[in-house]
């Protein structure tokens, strides 16, 4: 075990393999983060604008008189 041990830290070219090998997984994985990190970012944003527009229908609705605003509710119900 200690002799390819040896052998395999010693030989430059299997350690520039397993180099490249790491390399590329660090690489791979910071982009998996990076590419979570967006997309939470664009959930952020989506939920952003949902919200916003909740609150707006919600002041359009609180700005109606007490008749209107029975009306129209009465529209978006199930009958």
């Amino acid at each position: 075990m200690t002799a390819l041990l040896s052998f395999l830290l010693g030989n430059p070219a299997i350690l520039g393999l397993l180099a490249s090998v790491a390399a590329a997984l660090g690489w791979g994985f910071r982009q998996r983060l990076a590419g979570a990190g967006a997309e939470r970012a664009r959930q952020a944003k989506a939920e952003a604008a949902a919200r916003a527009l909740a609150d707006q229908v919600d002041n359009d609705i609180g700005a109606l008189p007490a008749g209107a605003a029975s009306k129209e509710l009465k529209t978006w119900g199930r009958d």
